[in-house]
């Protein structure tokens, strides 16, 4: 009896700096989406919600969270620039790791334009799955 061992395929590499810009294009759109929470909670609290120092700190949460995010995408955008072009990894482990459909996919070199988000459905909107 003889045993042919099992010869898993070489895993995917991918150049690093591709990998990056990827990321540096989700966290755009986290900033986006994060941004558009506050019209909206002016929207629903109106103009007194200014008035209260509890939603000035959460909209200042937000302010900070939005500029948090553009400013990861910028450091991660600029260093990728000195990245060496030969340098690849495998992302099979990493994407594994990530639970939304939508990043696995953008993060994984699937196309996808736009935002994560429509931005046409109205509140209360869903979709069945």
């Amino acid at each position: 009896m003889t045993f042919t061992p099992v010869m898993e395929p070489p895993a995917p590499v991918e150049a690093l700096s591709d990998i990056l810009m990827r990321i540096v294009s989700e966290l755009h759109d986290v900033a986006y989406l994060i941004e558009r929470i506050e019209p909206q909670l002016l929207e629903l609290g109106g103009a007194e919600i200014l008035n209260s120092p509890d939603a000035m700190k959460v909209m200042q949460g937000i302010d900070l969270a939005v500029q948090k995010s553009r400013g990861l995408a910028e450091f991660i955008d600029t260093i990728t620039g000195e990245i060496p072009l030969g340098w690849t990894v495998d992302v099979a482990t990493a994407l594994s790791l990530v639970k939304l459909a939508e990043m696995q996919k953008a993060l994984g070199g699937a196309t996808r334009h736009g935002h994560s988000q429509p931005l046409s459905k109205a509140a209360g909107d869903f979709d069945f799955f």
